[in-house]
């Protein structure tokens, strides 16, 4: 054993076959004694192929070290080069039906559909809760009916009281036709007697005019408290009628067979700048409220916002190509059809934001699209055909120039180019490559030096 550990193994590149030799001839110094006891030891046997398999690998490792990494790399294309503006938005229908809240107080949803499912014609989308608007029938059931006591009651009294004038006028009637019988007796009659006589007329007169005058003036109340009973009788109907008109209302059906879309509560609490949650049974809704919609699955487009800061360069018209979360595996194109010369607020954050709402029609629209879904945009604001084109991480800068290393054989070499434009992703290479080269993502100089140390 002594002998084996005094003879290393030779170092260098090219004393493979030597260092083999050495393993060999130590194997031989052993004596013959110890590999003819192999056979009667397997596990010795064993053990010298294993030894022997790891002192191979060894000095395999120590000749030749561990293989380099191989580099990311890009082949050069020529192409179109996109300068575009990113921005997120979501599926509208440019077309829907929108359903409703009615002109009705105390609405709270009791049923609601669900969601994104189809719906036909004349199915119930929403259904209020009919509690109150059944109570409050009741109630101005009661309030006509009231009203017809009164009513009832008055022309009764009226009858009463025209009566009693009646009776009141026709006894200055008389009174007045007997004070007259009498005052037409003063021939025979004394001189006092007489004018005594026509004093009992005058005041008989008096009394008439009195009469009539009291029968006119309660006939013209009686004639205005039927008015004003008349009045609330009328606006009792009315009121009836337009409970019965509300509980009526307390279903909202589908004006036709579509896909339902649940809108957005905007009065519902949620998180500071986080969307609106939809519409759900239990929900108090106010009148007009918009609470669903049936799209124009056609008509569908992405309504999205531009920042202040790109607002010069986005134009209406302009190509823009759409991924939907949903459906990733679609790009779909299309062009802003609006784009509000107005700047909005959004107050997700402080201070707010400020910035432009717009809309992009779509193309081919997708089977699989539908309103609601989130979507990132691109709008294309230059575009440059058929130029050269890398990945930016491709360059670098070296000694002020911006550099690539292009695949050459085993290694790379070191080409200085000229970027003519860039779009922080990409850079369209003016001169010094050529379509088809490849070219390493990372600087292979500082890999090596990396793999030195």
């Amino acid at each position: 054993m002594s002998r084996i550990q005094a003879r290393r193994l030779p170092r260098g590149r090219n004393n493979l076959t030597a260092a083999i030799r050495v393993i060999y001839d130590n194997r031989q110094s052993c004596g013959d004694t110890l590999f003819m006891a192999i056979p009667r030891l397997p596990w010795l046997r064993s053990g010298l192929i294993v030894a022997g398999a790891a002192g191979l690998t060894a000095a395999t490792m120590m000749l030749y070290g561990p293989a380099p990494p191989e580099l990311p790399t890009a082949e050069v294309e020529r192409r179109d080069f996109l300068r575009t503006v990113t921005t997120r938005g979501e599926l509208k229908s440019a077309m829907s039906v929108q359903i409703v809240a009615p002109q009705t107080p105390d609405l709270k949803i009791v049923q609601l559909a669900e969601n994104g499912r189809p719906i036909t014609e004349g199915a119930i989308i929403v259904q209020f809760d009919e509690s109150a608007q059944e109570d409050l029938l009741i109630e101005r059931e009661t309030e006509v009916r009231q009203v017809d006591s009164e009513i009832e009651q008055a022309e009764a009294q009226h009858a009463i009281t025209d009566e009693r004038n009646e009776m009141m006028v026709m006894q200055a009637t008389y009174n007045l036709e007997r004070a007259e019988l009498e005052a037409s007796k003063q021939e025979i009659l004394a001189e006092i007697e007489a004018e005594k006589a026509k004093i009992d007329v005058v005041i008989a007169k008096g009394e008439l005019t009195k009469s009539e005058t009291n029968a006119e003036a309660s006939d013209m109340s009686q004639a205005a408290d039927m008015e004003r009973l008349m009045e609330r009788k009328s606006k009792a109907i009315r009121d009836l009628d337009l409970s019965k008109t509300y509980l009526g209302s307390m279903l909202l059906r589908a004006p036709r067979d579509g896909i339902v879309h649940i809108l957005p509560n905007n009065r519902a609490q949620g998180s500071f700048g986080t969307a609106r949650p939809p519409f759900q049974e239990g929900d108090t809704v106010w009148t007009g409220a918009a609470i669903a919609e049936i799209p124009d699955l056609e008509s569908l487009r992405v309504e999205f916002r531009v920042d202040e800061v790109d607002r010069g360069r986005v134009e209406e018209g302009q190509e823009t190509r759409i991924r939907i979360d949903a459906v990733p595996d679609a790009l779909l194109s299309g062009a802003v059809s609006w784009l509000s010369p107005i700047a909005t607020l959004v107050f997700n954050r402080l201070p707010p934001e400020k910035n432009f709402p717009a809309h992009s029609g779509i193309d081919d629209i997708d089977d699989r699209l539908r309103p609601g879904m989130s979507a990132t945009v691109e709008i294309v604001v230059q575009r440059i055909s058929d130029v050269l084109v890398i990945p930016n991480k491709a360059s670098t800068q070296i000694d002020g120039k911006p550099t690539v290393f292009v695949k050459d054989g085993p290694g790379f070499q070191r080409r200085p180019i000229e970027v003519s434009a860039t779009n922080g992703t990409e850079i369209v290479v003016a001169s010094g490559l050529e379509e088809g080269d490849v070219i390493a993502l990372e600087n292979p100089e500082l890999a090596d030096q990396g793999r030195t140390l």
